[in-house]
């Protein structure tokens, strides 16, 4: 089975947003007919390029569309395949290792020095570290080849 082309419509040049989403789909689908996929993620990912083919409508309920297939695309490439985009890691750690690691360093700088002006010195640290430790994860995919070689850049 064959993932199916994405058919161009002639309007969304004008929108950059929403020609750097379509880009971005563009470039995951070339990706993905490169690399071996079962059938049945195949028949889903077509499903949603044939829902965003046969839209008619405003580009911006357009890019709604595209955005929310996107999205299921990649969770569904990360659910059952273990497939990530470049930089997936490192960019989801770095929000965990703020809220988780971060946050509550500063609380403790704050508590300890008896000023909660500190609390802020926790966060450039926890957003370090989340960031090592994504890039650390990321380095693992790429080298068990379960990373895609295209980043999310928006």
């Amino acid at each position: 089975m064959k993932i199916i082309e994405l058919v161009r419509k002639s309007d969304i040049e004008e929108d950059k947003k929403l020609m750097a989403h379509y880009a971005f789909l563009e470039s995951l689908i070339e990706v993905l007919r490169k690399k071996e996929i079962p059938s049945e993620i195949i028949s889903s990912i077509n499903q949603d390029i044939e829902a965003i083919n046969s839209f008619s409508g405003s580009n911006k309920d357009f890019l709604k569309l595209l955005i929310k297939k996107q999205t299921e695309i990649l969770q569904l490439l990360e659910k059952e395949l273990k497939l990530v985009c470049k930089g997936h890691y490192r960019n989801l750690w770095m929000s965990l290792g703020m809220a988780a690691f971060g946050l509550p360093m500063g609380a403790a700088f704050g508590l300890s020095l008896g000023n909660m002006a500190f609390i802020g010195v926790g966060l450039p640290l926890g957003i370090a570290l989340g960031m090592a430790y994504g890039a650390t994860l990321d380095k693992k995919a790429q080298e068990n080849g379960k990373q895609l070689e295209v980043e999310v850049t928006f």
